[in-house]
């Protein structure tokens, strides 16, 4: 008897996706690989290291390293924008960010350049700025896809691929279980959009705050419709301690935050495989 296909939609949520990292550590330690990975925005980017051949327990010691202080990761994206006096001149009139660059200083070495490359497959969702619909890359390059689907309007400039011009996949679809449900037994779905309670402001809320803030209430609504047409097996959405949506430099306390969870999610995981092999087992 096979082990059930398992889909996985790790959806998007700035820096609240670094909660997902226990739930890939779960599977690990349930000796558990996915049949394939979708991935939204930050979900994109932990996907492809997790099918690259990251364990969770290694992608939460890069994250604890490469985002322990607001001093490095501005350190690092700082330089993305330093690396030619070309590069400077193109981008002193604006504060956006180039997805692109910031892709390539904050991902692991050891992460492929293409998609067929890596150990598990990997779907990545964008949204084409020109036509309003969703793009799903499956195959070519890996990298300006997930530059592309991490591209927060307002944040990062639009990412040019092909003949597309691509922003944040969360504005189409933040927790991709459409594209996750292809050909599998098992469908799970972990939202980290977040909640009203997730941030709180002791005063007005910035210009990007109310951004970010209204993008989150409009993928809930995104997010509450593609689970009723396609229906997970298993939802997790953590619980979230109060952080900002760009606050990446606490990532300790987030991916802890997830750890609360991560007992539950194995125990559920663990019946919901017992009960598919047991009805194969009785459909043979």
């Amino acid at each position: 008897m096979s082990e059930p296909k398992i889909g996985i939609a790790l959806g998007g949520g700035a820096a609240r996706g670094l909660t997902h990292i226990p739930y890939i550590e779960a599977m690990d330690e349930l000796g558990i690989k996915p049949t394939h990975i979708a991935g939204t925005s930050i979900g994109a980017m932990m996907g492809a290291g997790w099918a690259a051949g990251f364990s969770g327990a290694e992608l939460r010691e890069y994250a604890y390293d490469y985002l322990g202080s607001m001093r490095s990761i501005v350190g690092r994206i700082w330089s993305t924008r330093m690396k030619s006096f070309s590069t400077l001149l193109r981008n002193s009139m604006s504060m956006q960010l180039d997805a692109l660059e910031v892709i390539n200083s904050f991902i692991p070495e050891g992460v492929p350049e293409q998609f067929d490359e890596l150990d598990i497959p990997l779907f990545i969702i964008a949204a084409d700025f020109n036509t309003w619909h969703q793009v799903v890359f499956r195959h070519g390059e890996l990298f300006p896809a997930i530059a592309a689907s991490i591209a927060i309007p307002s944040i990062f400039k639009p990412v040019e691929f092909g003949d597309r011009l691509l922003i944040d996949g969360g504005v189409v679809n933040p927790l991709p279980l459409d594209v996750a449900s292809r050909n599998v037994d098992i469908l799970i779905g972990i939202d980290v959009n977040g909640s009203p309670t997730d941030t709180k402001f002791n005063s007005e809320p910035s210009l990007i705050d109310v951004g970010i803030g209204s993008a989150q209430i409009m993928m809930h609504g995104l997010i509450a419709h593609n689970m009723a047409a396609f229906p997970p097996d298993l939802y997790i959405r953590p619980r979230m301690k109060p952080v900002g949506a760009l606050e990446f430099w606490k990532v300790k306390e987030i991916v802890e935050g997830g750890d609360e969870d991560k007992e539950a999610f194995k125990r559920q995981l663990g019946e919901l495989i017992e009960a598919v092999i047991s009805s194969k087992q009785k459909n043979l």
